[in-house]
């Protein structure tokens, strides 16, 4: 991966990583003024749904923030762009597609297939 290359996909890591801590923020100075206490039942059970759902979104995107966090350091590390199992290099087109991406494509769906297996036994 060339240089320009390298710092295309930084900064494209960096500013996804700066938008999901943005979002997080927003919502927790949303949950401080937001209160639960709609008079009518339903609507706080609707309400309680609504919230349950983003703090699950933003639990995603905290563990999302460590997978960004390791594609940085691979990039300072000169392994970006490099399947961890077989060594080749991924594809521009899966990178920019999935800058956290750690395997080629197939050895993801590979990957994949043996989880789905060994899930059904």
């Amino acid at each position: 991966m060339n240089p320009r290359q390298k710092a295309y996909f930084l900064r494209k890591l960096r500013d996804w990583k700066e938008t999901i801590v943005e979002e997080s923020r927003a919502t927790m100075v949303q949950l401080q003024v937001d209160s639960l206490r709609e008079p009518d039942l339903a609507d706080r059970a609707s309400s309680e749904t609504d919230w349950s759902i983003e703090l699950r979104t933003r639990d995603r995107q905290r563990k999302l923030i460590g997978k960004i966090d390791s594609a940085v350091r691979r990039l300072y590390d000169d392994e970006y762009g490099y399947c961890e199992v077989t060594g080749e290099a991924i594809s521009l087109a899966r990178l920019e597609a999935r800058p956290i991406a750690t395997m080629t494509l197939e050895c993801q769906e590979k990957h994949e297939r043996v989880e789905r297996v060994s899930r059904d036994d």
